[in-house]
C-alpha cells in the first residue's frame, strides 16, 4: 500500500488493525454520523447541546450476543436523571427486551479522556473522524474492561465487538429524562407519538443520526437512508443510533493493481510506447487514447526502422473516486503499442483531516520514537525525446532515350533507304531519398523548499520556538523547469502527515495559494481555528523537543512519469500553552 493512502481511519472502514501492548489504536469503527440543525423545544420539552453520553456493550463477535453489563460514558454529572429506561442494549430489545421505565438511581461514568462531541446540532457538528479516533484509543478500551470487568487482552483478542449507541439526556414534560435513540422510538411508540411531536429534531433525527453502521454487522444493517431528515420509529429501531468497534477481525480488502495513481480533479499526463516498422511522413503512425468515454488522437507519431517513440496524452481526472480503464490503438503501418489497456486509479486524499484538538486531551500512550519519517518515492528530474522526421535528397539521372527522326536530306541518293536521325537522351533527375531522423531531447526538473513557522496569533513564540497546544503554519515554495510546457504540467498537489499521529492516521492536503510553475502551498483555513486561520494545532499533551512535519509533494506530470518530492520541516517545542493562563481572583473595589 502506497503512504499516500495509508492511514487506519478511511471514511469506510475496511482494514483491519493488530492490538500489540504499545499500539495507540485498539480497535476498528465502523461508525457513521448524519444530523443537524436541531428545532427548537418549549420550557418543559427542551434539550441542550453536548448533554449527552454513549451506552456501552460487549458483544460476543460470532452471534452478537451481550456478554456483559451495559455501562454510560458521559462527561456530565446527570445526577438529576428521574426517568431513564435502565442499562439495556439495542440488541437486548432486538432480543425481546420491553421497555421498562426506571425512576432515579441513573449511574454512569465520566471517563478520563472527555468523550468528544456525538450529537450535532445547528451550532456545531459532531468531528466523525474525532469519534472514531476516541473509540478505537488503547488507553479508552482499557478503560472500559476496567469498567465491564474484563480483562483488556481478552477484549481485545477478536472474540468481543463494541456495542456503541448515544444517550441524550432531556428534559421531557418537566422531567430530566435519559434515553438512547432506541429507547426514544420505542417510547414514542408508547406515548403514542408524543416524544416526536414535542422533540422531533433530538429523537428521531439528532440523535438516531448521531451514529450508524457503514457496513452491515452483528445483524444491523448499514444506513442507507438520508442523513439529514427525520427518521421513523421502525428505521431507528432497526438500523440507527448505533456503531461498532472490532478487534483484530481480518478482512481483506479488494486490491487493484492499477499502472497508474491518479489524485481526482488533476492535470495528469498518460504514456505508451509506439514501436514496430517505420513510421514516417509517407506512412504515419497514430495513437487514440480512450478515457472516460472521450477519445483522444494523437496523430504523426513518427520512429525510424527498429526505432520506437514515447506517446502520450494530457488529460483531466474526473472529481470523484474510481477505478477506470484506458484503451489505446494504434492504426498505420506494422506499428504495436506497448499496452493496449492502461488501468489507473483515481484516488481522494482530502478525507482524513485531523480531528479538532481539546485542551484537555491526553495521550500517554504516545512514543515520539516511534513516529517514524516517510520515505515517499521520490522523482525530481525526467526525460523524453520525440522523433523528427526529414527527408535526404538523392537525386538520380534517370536514362529515357528516343531516337529521333531526322528525313531524308538533298545528300541523299534517290532510292536512299537508310535511316537518318540521332538517339537523344530525355530522362530526368529523380529524387530518390529517404527519411532520416533526428531526435529531439526534452526535460524538466522539480525543486522544493518547505518553511514551518509559528502562528503568528501564538503569544509566547520565540522564532521556531512555540508551546503545545498552539499553532503552526507551513509554505511549501515549488520550482518545475522544463523545455516543453505542453507536456509538463505544474506541481498541483502537496499533503503533510504529523508525527503525533505517527504520519499515519490524519493528513492534511494543502491548498495551492499560487498557481504555476512556481506554486505555493499552504494549509487550508482551520474550522477550529477562531481567526479561519491556515493552522494546524500541536497536541497539548505533545512532549517537549523537535516537532517535524512532513511534506509530500506530487502531480507534477511529464512524459517520464510524475515528478515528486518528500519535504520536512520542524520547529521546537517547550512547555504548553497552559503555562500562559493565569487565574487569579476577581479585584472588586
Amino acid at each position: 500500500m502506497k503512504f499516500i493512502k495509508q492511514g487506519l481511519f478511511l471514511l469506510v472502514f475496511l482494514l483491519t488493525v493488530s492490538i500489540p501492548i504499545t499500539t495507540y489504536a485498539a480497535g476498528e469503527g465502523n461508525i457513521d454520523h448524519g444530523g443537524g440543525m436541531l428545532g427548537e423545544g418549549t420550557g418543559i420539552n427542551f434539550w441542550s447541546s453536548h448533554d449527552e453520553g454513549v451506552r456501552v456493550t460487549v458483544v460476543r463477535a460470532s452471534d452478537g450476543a451481550v456478554v456483559s453489563a451495559s455501562i454510560d460514558l458521559t462527561n456530565k454529572q446527570p445526577t438529576d436523571i428521574r426517568v431513564h429506561f435502565g442499562k439495556v442494549s439495542k440488541t437486548a430489545y432486538r432480543n425481546g427486551t420491553g421497555l421498562s421505565a426506571c425512576m432515579g438511581g441513573y449511574t454512569f461514568y465520566n471517563p478520563a479522556q472527555h468523550l468528544p462531541q456525538i450529537i450535532s446540532t445547528s451550532n456545531g457538528g459532531a468531528n466523525l473522524t474525532a469519534i472514531k479516533q476516541y473509540f478505537t484509543d488503547e488507553q479508552v478500551i482499557r478503560a472500559i474492561a476496567g469498567y465491564v470487568g474484563m480483562d483488556f487482552q481478552a477484549l481485545v483478542n477478536g472474540e468481543y465487538k463494541l456495542l456503541l449507541e448515544p444517550v441524550a439526556y432531556v428534559t421531557f414534560e418537566g422531567v430530566r429524562t435519559a434515553f438512547t435513540a432506541t429507547e426514544a422510538a420505542k417510547y414514542n411508540q408508547l406515548r403514542g407519538g408524543m416524544i416526536r411531536k414535542k422533540m422531533p429534531s433530538l429523537s428521531h433525527k439528532n440523535l438516531p443520526l448521531a451514529m450508524f453502521l457503514e457496513i452491515s454487522d452483528l445483524g444491523y444493517p448499514a444506513w442507507s437512508g438520508s442523513r439529514t431528515e427525520k427518521a421513523g420509529d421502525e428505521d431507528i429501531i432497526r438500523a440507527l443510533g448505533l456503531g461498532i468497534v472490532r478487534f483484530n477481525e481480518t478482512i481483506t480488502p479488494e486490491v487493484i493493481q492499477a499502472d497508474y495513481t491518479y489524485r481526482v480533479d488533476t492535470d495528469v499526463i498518460t504514456a505508451v510506447t509506439v514501436s514496430g516498422g517505420q513510421s514516417d511522413p509517407d506512412q504515419p503512425v497514430s495513437v487514440t487514447f480512450s478515457i472516460l468515454g472521450r477519445s483522444y488522437k494523437v496523430e504523426n507519431v513518427y520512429y525510424p526502422e527498429d526505432g520506437q517513440q514515447l506517446v502520450w496524452v494530457k488529460w483531466h481526472t474526473p472529481s470523484t473516486e474510481q477505478h477506470i480503464t484506458i484503451s489505446v490503438t494504434v492504426s498505420g503501418g506494422s506499428a504495436s503499442v506497448s499496452r493496449g489497456t492502461i488501468t489507473a486509479n483515481i484516488e481522494d486524499l482530502d478525507d482524513n483531516p485531523p480531528p479538532n484538538p481539546v485542551a484537555d486531551e491526553r495521550n500517554d500512550s504516545y512514543r515520539k520514537e516511534n513516529a517514524v519519517m516517510p520515505v515517499n518515492p521520490e522523482k525530481t528530474e525526467a526525460a523524453w525525446s520525440v522523433w523528427r522526421p526529414w527527408w535526404k535528397e538523392n537525386w538520380v539521372w534517370h536514362s529515357d532515350w528516343n531516337w529521333e527522326d531526322d528525313g531524308h536530306s538533298g545528300d541523299c541518293a534517290a532510292g536512299c533507304t537508310e535511316k537518318h536521325g540521332h538517339w537523344e537522351d530525355d530522362g530526368e533527375y529523380k529524387d530518390e531519398g529517404w527519411w532520416e531522423f533526428a531526435e529531439d531531447h526534452y526535460s524538466a526538473s522539480l525543486s522544493a523548499t518547505m518553511e514551518l513557522v509559528t502562528d503568528e496569533t501564538s503569544p509566547t513564540a520565540d522564532g521556531s520556538t512555540i508551546k503545545s497546544g498552539y499553532g503552526v503554519n507551513v509554505f511549501v515554495n515549488t520550482r518545475a523547469a522544463t523545455s516543453q510546457s505542453s507536456a509538463t504540467t505544474a506541481p498541483q498537489t502537496a499533503v503533510s502527515y504529523f508525527p503525533e499521529f505517527y504520519y499515519e492516521r490524519y493528513w492534511r492536503l494543502l491548498d495551492r495559494t499560487r498557481n504555476g510553475y512556481s506554486a505555493v502551498f499552504e494549509f487550508r483555513n482551520n474550522r477550529y481555528s477562531t481567526y479561519r486561520r491556515r493552522t494546524h494545532f500541536t497536541p497539548i499533551w505533545m512532549p517537549d523537543g523537535e516537532y517535524r512535519v512532513y511534506t509530500y509533494l506530487l502531480d507534477c506530470w511529464t512524459p517520464d512519469g510524475m515528478l515528486s518530492m518528500n519535504l520536512t520541516d520542524s520547529v521546537q517545542i517547550t512547555g504548553n500553552l497552559w503555562e500562559d493562563w493565569h487565574i487569579a481572583p476577581q479585584n472588586i473595589r
